[in-house]
């Protein structure tokens, strides 16, 4: 099932599920847990991010080719970093690249996000991905200045301005995705591809990520984890690629969709 987030007529948040026939119908219930489809037309206003996530765990160089791009050995264990929440954005809201703490390296990483259903602790790599609820497009967009010159080699300064996560523009529910592996990803920018790639090259699988995660540490309902993105992103390119006004960026995942934001400077 694809479940989307959405604003209805009224200025309410519900949720909706794309039923191919008959348009979007409203979802009743907890949207992570039991929840019912109806046979009610859904009065969509605008589509929402379709989670709003209490912790946002984030996994750096996860992809062979991308650690190859970045002239880095391949990690012996998830690189992790957090997210604000805060930083969340809609399907089509902007990106909008910091001015007054100025960054002119904003880079792009689309990422396949897993949405966290059950919580545990110490959850066993073979039960892992039951603990899933379903699957969406992110960007895990960057200041690579913040990243990697000021920011004493901490990432989270440079990936959590406001609007650096975009998610959506649906989730797709476990039964629709069994394995994640094998998925095709892509980005492009202003129509063009940047990235191309696929989950098998990841270095950690989903399950993997979930154990190590849930490893003497509880990992909430709820929670999102971004998987780390692949080769072909901006800053390794000669001359790299930076995100700049008026660009378009679209995050595109196998079975998922198309994430859509547009690029605009921030007004201070």
């Amino acid at each position: 099932m694809k479940i989307i987030r959405y604003l209805d007529t009224g200025g309410k948040i519900r949720y909706g599920f794309d039923e191919p026939k008959k348009g979007i119908l409203q979802v009743t219930g907890d949207t992570l847990g039991k929840f019912q489809p109806t046979t009610r037309k859904a009065e969509v206003v605008k589509i929402l991010a379709p989670v709003q996530p209490h912790f946002i765990f984030c996994i750096g160089l996860n992809y062979r080719k991308h650690a190859e791009e970045g002239g880095v050995p391949l990690p012996k264990f998830p690189v992790v970093f957090m997210k604000s929440t805060g930083a969340v954005q809609n399907p089509d809201d902007p990106i909008v690249l910091p001015r007054a703490l100025r960054s002119d390296k904003v880079d792009y990483e689309c990422e396949l996000a897993v949405v966290i259903g059950r919580g545990g602790k110490n959850i066993r790599e073979d039960d892992a991905l039951d603990h899933v609820f379903g699957y969406t497009c992110a960007n895990d967009v960057s200041a690579r200045d913040w990243q990697n010159e000021w920011g004493g080699s901490q990432w989270c300064r440079g990936k959590t301005f406001d609007t650096f996560a975009p998610l959506g523009p649906c989730l797709v529910t476990k039964d629709e995705i069994p394995d994640p592996a094998g998925l095709g990803i892509r980005t492009y920018l202003n129509g063009e591809i940047m990235q191309n790639s696929n989950t098998e090259d990841l270095i950690f699988s989903v399950p993997k990520l979930i154990a190590f995660l849930s490893g003497s540490t509880t990992l909430p309902d709820g929670a999102v984890i971004l998987t780390g993105t692949p080769s072909g992103v901006g800053m390794a390119r000669k001359p790299p690629v930076w995100l700049k006004a008026g660009d378009q960026v679209e995050i595109e995942i196998d079975r998922i969709g198309r994430l859509s934001n547009p690029v605009l400077e921030e007004k201070v």
